[in-house]
């Protein structure tokens, strides 16, 4: 079988909604057979006051008011009457829960899970997170209104797009990402990246390492076809972040070698209207992403925000004169072609990332919501979590195993650093660098879960577990 019948895959994995509100419920399975009605009218199109799921299928000229899709814990699987036996074909990191992998995904300190509010400070009642995507709040609150019918909600988490894919550091997000051959997604026209097998992000097909694929859960009308997610509630320390770009701004203004980085003058070929200080905040920015915050590579354009002509924002690799510093977040959670230890691992350890801002706008002007929480709802969606996300998170994100220059630092935006022992190298086109200390944690974990992406066939499966 080459591709699956998309009308079977849960939609928002292979093609993005791009709406403009989200609204993901926690929800506990306090009645079970209640929820496997739930379960099976939602899967076959909804009606009786339930809504239906939405599949991966093209909608043509016409959206939906609202889309609906659900994530399973192991433990709702459990709560709606999976076996063990079948569990225990299961990953290994989603059946223990991302609670107990907090150590390897960086979850320490702050963001460790003993400081994550309710609900997801108890993970067994934990069963499903749904998820609501519309681009008008009655159309959130009428799914709402249906599931809290059948289901306990223990929480919810509303978010928000900010405008031009935009987040609250100030980068353009959601350029790069996977693409499938056989899905057609318009929201990727013009992209130029490497096609990924469908077996990165499908259980059942093979991947892009050489005859291996994924092991499909049993039974089979269960595992195939389904997805896994790591679903995370990432607080942006924003005054923290925009704090640092200052301070750096400041170290490398009082450098020897400042003048080498941005020599006098060179503020306006950065960026227009920007003063001195302005453009090495900008630059240290785009090397702590690996972009420019308006979306352009930064190893394409080194010097400039405003290349002419135009560079491609994801036709761009790493495998020659890589002027991305290694450390940079972009580089590190996809390595492209470029060199790196683990050889075979480029290009398999791609993720479907689809998130979305919540919280108030960043109005640095504003000292009531100045320190108010925002963030990211980000859904990181596998075929593997150990395979693919534990090991991006592990591996690159948090000691950088993939270039020796890097080896064991922290990602500068994601990465759990400590402003005692952490800093930042800025890099100069000869590859010499100056190093601006005490750079912060700036994203806090807040919250999160390893979920199970069904198949619809996959969801009437446990909806049929009680006749």
């Amino acid at each position: 079988m080459e591709h699956p019948d998309y009308a079977d895959i849960q939609g928002n994995i292979l093609r993005g909604y791009r709406r403009h509100l989200v609204r993901h419920l926690m929800l506990e399975v306090t009645d079970a057979k209640a929820a496997r009605r739930f379960l099976a009218l939602a899967a076959d199109g909804g009606g009786d006051g339930v809504p239906a799921i939405t599949p991966d299928e093209d909608w043509g000229e016409g959206k939906p008011p609202s889309c609906f899709n659900i994530g399973i814990t192991c433990a709702g699987l459990r709560a709606l009457g999976v076996g063990q036996n079948h569990i225990a074909t299961f990953p290994t990191e989603f059946v223990e829960g991302m609670t107990k992998r907090a150590a390897k995904l960086g979850d320490t300190g702050t963001s460790a899970p003993e400081h994550w509010p309710a609900p997801f400070d108890d993970p067994d009642r934990l069963h499903i997170v749904a998820s609501i995507y519309a681009d008008v709040e009655n159309e959130i609150a009428k799914v709402h209104a249906q599931v809290e019918k059948a289901f306990t909600v223990l929480g919810q988490r509303d978010g928000a797009g900010l405008g031009e894919d935009k987040v609250f550091f100030g980068y353009t997000d959601n350029i790069s990402q996977p693409r499938f051959r056989w899905v057609k997604d318009p929201s990727m026209d013009g992209v130029d990246e490497p096609i990924d097998p469908l077996g990165t992000i499908l259980l059942g097909y093979p991947t892009r390492m050489e005859d291996m694929r994924f092991t499909v859960p049993s039974p089979q009308a269960l595992g195939l076809n389904g997805s896994f997610n790591a679903f995370r509630v990432l607080s942006q320390d924003v005054p923290a972040y925009e704090d640092f770009l200052t301070h750096a701004a400041e170290v490398i203004d009082a450098h020897p070698d400042g003048q080498r980085l941005l020599p006098k003058g060179g503020e306006t070929k950065v960026g227009k209207g920007l003063t001195r200080r302005q453009a090495l905040r900008e630059i240290v920015a785009a090397q702590m992403c690996g972009r420019w915050r308006n979306g352009v590579p930064y190893q394409s354009s080194p010097d400039t925000m405003e290349p002419v002509p135009a560079v491609n924002r994801t036709n761009f690799d790493y495998k020659e004169f890589p002027r991305c510093p290694a450390g940079a977040h972009m580089r590190r959670a996809n390595p492209r072609g470029g060199a790196i230890v683990q050889r075979i691992a480029s290009y398999t350890r791609r993720l479907v990332r689809r998130g979305m801002p919540y919280g108030p706008k960043w109005d640095p002007d504003d000292p009531e919501t100045r320190n108010a929480e925002r963030g990211l709802l980000g859904n990181f969606i596998g075929a593997n979590p150990g395979a693919q996300f534990e090991a991006v998170m592990c591996d690159w994100i948090n000691l950088g195993l993939q270039n020796p220059v890097i080896t064991g630092t922290n990602d500068p935006l994601l990465g759990a650093n400590d402003p005692v022992t952490n800093g930042f190298d800025v890099v100069l086109a000869d590859g010499s660098a100056i190093t601006v200390p005490q750079l912060p944690r700036l994203v806090h974990v807040r919250g999160g879960a390893y979920t199970f992406l069904p198949s619809l066939p996959a969801i009437r499966y446990l909806a049929g577990l009680g006749a």
